[in-house]
């Protein structure tokens, strides 16, 4: 076996609860208990193989009930017999974690068990309402975009939507890189794996590796190819290891986990072997729950600020599906990556309208960095509206206003554009961070009219606008 949770059981005890496997579904098998049955989220073993091991998830029926078996389900046949542990799903926590790339079960890439003070059941309540903190100050990331447009609050939620191949993963590396790797500060970070690459995997552990900064980094991975059991309790097991950070070593966490549909679609995988009506949507009719409990989770507390990053596949790019509106409700900041604008040469390919921040307030933001915001908002919406007719007539056709609108919305939708730290190797780019009072300065510029003699696509791919070598006027 790869790995399993060590639970010390006398597999001859006659006063541990058995029960019977009376069929099993892949990852699924139902068992029935004539005793009396374990409670929901207990761990049985197997008789013959206590290596095996099988949560209890709900009731079946009269006396029999599923389990969620992690691994070994090929090694289980009918008629075997599980015993009861009388524990709930525990994984090993504590700061033993800290620079090393773990699975669910606390091994090492190298199957090497950690061994911690601590262990935390994996299901726990949120925090109340009295001991949650609400996120007040923004969180900088050097990415222009996202810190104009949607800043990220420290101690709050970020969402990253996008279907594949617009640049989630990238985005969200550099923002581990930026916030993490340049900061200067000993952040704690926890990155959850969720049904990704191993080679995505591989190359952030590198990185962080590289970057001297992987002794404060717990990184944890149910990948793509695990069974549905492992890829659904890994963001939990995540979420748990963070916890512990915040609330038994008083840290603040940066939470970080890729991707999150991929959890709805591990249930959706379990709920189908389980024979449940699926719900509208065609998803398990637990969806909304599960990601309930799971957000909730992922607050700030008196004990220590959590912020959190996590990007989010959109199946087909389309933002209504069922499970990416599950995920809304729960954020702070949202950024829609656009296939269009990615297509466009633009990248980060932000779909600037469709993003939003709540911390987009005076209070939060500052009032000179709001009312900047809402007019590039106005700008890039009046350019929207003009674009259909740029495209039947040619823009020499527009009023002198409106071809001045649609100039300044080009200048700084090439503007947010800028060159990676992490993709350094793949562009030949150097990377820049830009602070967000230069980029607040650089779009009022812009708005005010400092820019309209210069062409839009020298903008691209750069700094701020003082670091733009060869501006030249038309």
């Amino acid at each position: 076996m790869k790995g399993s949770f060590n639970y010390f059981i006398d597999i001859n005890s006659t006063m541990k609860t058995k029960g019977t496997i009376k069929s099993i579904q892949s990852s699924m098998v139902e068992i029935e208990f004539l005793d009396g049955q374990p409670a929901v989220h207990d761990m049985v073993v197997m008789e013959k193989d206590p290596a095996i091991q099988i949560e209890i998830l709900q009731g079946a029926g009269k006396n029999t009930c599923y389990g969620l078996v992690y691994e070994g389900y090929e090694k289980i046949s009918r008629g075997d017999i599980v015993i009861s542990t009388g524990h709930a799903v525990e994984i090993p926590v504590g700061v033993e974690l800290l620079g090393n790339v773990i699975d669910i079960f606390g091994n090492t890439m190298g199957g090497k068990k950690i061994e911690t003070a601590e262990k935390l059941p994996l299901f726990r309540p949120s925090p109340s309402l009295e001991e949650t903190i609400v996120p007040t100050k923004i969180l900088e990331t050097g990415i222009k975009a996202i810190d104009f447009f949607t800043p990220l609050l420290e101690g709050g939620k970020l969402g990253l939507f996008g279907g594949a191949g617009v640049g989630k993963t990238i985005l969200l590396t550099e923002i581990i890189h930026n916030v993490v790797v340049l900061s200067g500060k000993k952040s704690t970070s926890v990155f959850t794996g969720v049904g990704e690459r191993a080679r995505e995997g591989q190359e952030l552990y590198q990185s962080l590796k590289d970057s001297n900064v992987l002794g404060n980094v717990a990184l944890l991975f149910g990948q793509m190819g695990e069974s549905p059991a492992v890829r659904f309790r890994a963001a939990l097991a995540g979420v748990t290891i963070a916890e512990y950070l915040r609330d038994m070593q008083k840290k603040n966490i940066l939470f970080f986990i890729d991707n999150i549909f991929r959890y709805a679609q591990a249930g959706y995988e379990l709920s189908t072997l389980m024979k449940a009506i699926p719900s509208e949507g065609g998803y398990q009719p637990t969806l909304m729950a599960e990601m309930a409990d799971l957000h909730e989770r992922l607050v700030s507390t008196k004990n220590g600020m959590m912020t959190t990053i996590e990007t989010v596949f959109v199946p087909s790019d389309d933002l209504t599906d069922q499970a990416v509106q599950a995920i809304y409700p729960y954020l702070d900041s949202t950024i829609v990556l656009s296939r269009s604008v990615f297509q466009e040469g633009r990248f980060p390919a932000l779909d600037i309208l469709s993003s939003t921040s709540t911390g987009l307030i005076h209070t939060i933001a500052g009032e000179f960095h709001e009312q900047t915001v809402r007019k590039a908002q106005n700008v890039l919406k009046k350019a929207l509206a003009l674009d259909r007719i740029v495209f039947l007539v040619g823009e020499s056709e527009l009023s002198q206003e409106d071809r001045i609108i649609y100039k300044r919305a080009k200048l700084i939708k090439n503007y947010m554009t800028q060159p990676f730290f992490v993709s350094e190797g793949q562009t030949g780019r150097k990377g820049v961070y830009i602070p967000l009072v230069d980029t607040v300065k650089d779009v009022a510029s812009i708005l005010e009219g400092a820019c309209d003699e210069y062409d839009h696509t020298l903008f691209a791919q750069q700094g701020t606008i003082s670091s733009i070598k060869n501006l030249k006027k038309l």
